[in-house]
């Protein structure tokens, strides 16, 4: 017998917990799972991505401001009933925020609730200001019944933040589609102007604080001032994006510097890069930087949760302290000694055997099988 399972969602936006969420959904065994994804607002690219026996709903068509905020003036329960339609046997709260909040407000004894947690949270605040209080979050995250961590390092944090939240745990690493990825990554680039510099960067994330794309920029125009033939291409959209484009005409790199938006198939061009760069100041278990293992290409990133567990202690990738410098000094001896590049594009390939999709998904099926 089919379980009932609602993945709930604010949108399906190009960030990574989206994309991930997108690639689990339509990967269930649909003959033990009748799935549906509703989403807070009816807006992001990766809506069009699922699968045809996914059920998909939403609660508002626009986005609008000051959302958290409004929701926080109605009861958990009332959010619910006039929101979650029908009746479902699992209920999953697929990002920390008000979609929790919503959630805990279930009133049906059968439902079975899960969170998924994806980033390192170190302030309670930043959990705590979804709810209308302390004691409110800590009541109504009471009321799951699993929480699921993307990584080690996002649960030791979480539980170290939240220590009277620790019960029913799981680490479960996001799904990712290794066979699509490979092929997609051997389609044929047809600019071939976007690799014309000796050393070739990449990197691929939404333009919001979060990913610092801000110091990225500052360290090409330094290696450019340092005599290095430099290129970077960056791929994605976001509410920074003229910002960055403002940056890089004050720092006199445009001819350095490729925005080239967002694609349905970053792949092809992070496989032809000679280096991924992950300048993010805080991360859950990296999308970007999985999928550059699995095309094989290099990698480098600021020291953040899930990065050990993904590269080792600097084994398949280099891992450096979260600052503009060292993370400028590790990509400079990169560039600088060929060695070191060639073998961490050997060690990326090497890597890229550990993503099996399908021993994910049987953990992931495994654990909503059991509650």
């Amino acid at each position: 017998m089919q379980k009932r399972i609602l993945f709930f969602i604010t949108s399906l936006a190009g960030g990574g917990a989206e994309k991930v969420l997108v690639n689990m959904v339509n990967h269930l065994d649909k003959t033990k799972f009748k799935v549906t994804v509703l989403t807070l607002f009816d807006v992001g690219i990766n809506k069009k991505n699922l699968s045809n026996d996914i059920e998909y709903k939403y609660v508002f068509k626009h986005l609008f401001r000051g959302n958290t905020l409004l929701f926080k003036l109605f009861s958990p329960s009332f959010l619910f009933k006039h929101m979650i339609k029908g009746k479902y046997d699992i209920i999953v709260s697929y990002f920390q925020g008000p979609t929790t909040r919503i959630i805990a407000g279930c009133t049906d004894p059968n439902a079975k609730l899960v969170q998924w947690i994806h980033n390192e949270f170190h302030n309670r605040n930043d959990i705590v200001h979804c709810y209308r209080n302390d004691s409110e979050c800590i009541q109504l995250q009471k009321k799951f019944n699993a929480t699921v961590y993307v990584a080690n390092t996002v649960k030791e944090a979480y539980l170290k933040t939240f220590p009277e939240l620790a019960g029913n745990d799981h680490v479960l690493y996001n799904i990712v589609e290794f066979e699509k990825i490979r092929q997609l990554s051997q389609e044929q680039i047809n600019n071939e102007n976007i690799f014309n510099h000796k050393f070739n960067l990449i990197s691929v994330g939404r333009f919001v604080p979060q990913k610092a794309f801000d110091r990225l920029l500052n360290i090409v125009a330094k290696l450019k001032n340092n005599k290095i033939d430099i290129g970077f291409t960056l791929l994605g959209s976001g509410p920074l994006e003229k910002n960055l484009r403002e940056q890089t005409k004050e720092l006199g790199i445009e001819n350095n510097v490729n925005f080239l938006g967002y694609l349905t198939n970053p792949y092809k061009y992070v496989k032809n890069a000679d280096l991924f760069v992950c300048s993010s100041l805080h991360e859950g278990f990296s999308t970007a930087v999985t999928e550059s293992l699995i095309v094989g290409t290099p990698v480098i990133t600021t020291k953040c949760s899930g990065m050990q567990e993904l590269l080792g202690y600097n084994e398949f990738g280099v891992i450096v302290e979260n600052s503009e410098s060292a993370l400028y000094d590790g990509i400079k001896e990169l560039l600088t000694n060929n060695f070191s590049l060639q073998h961490y594009k050997q060690k990326a390939e090497q890597r890229s055997k550990y993503f099996n999709t399908q021993e994910t998904l049987k953990k992931i099926q495994t654990l909503l099988l059991s509650l």
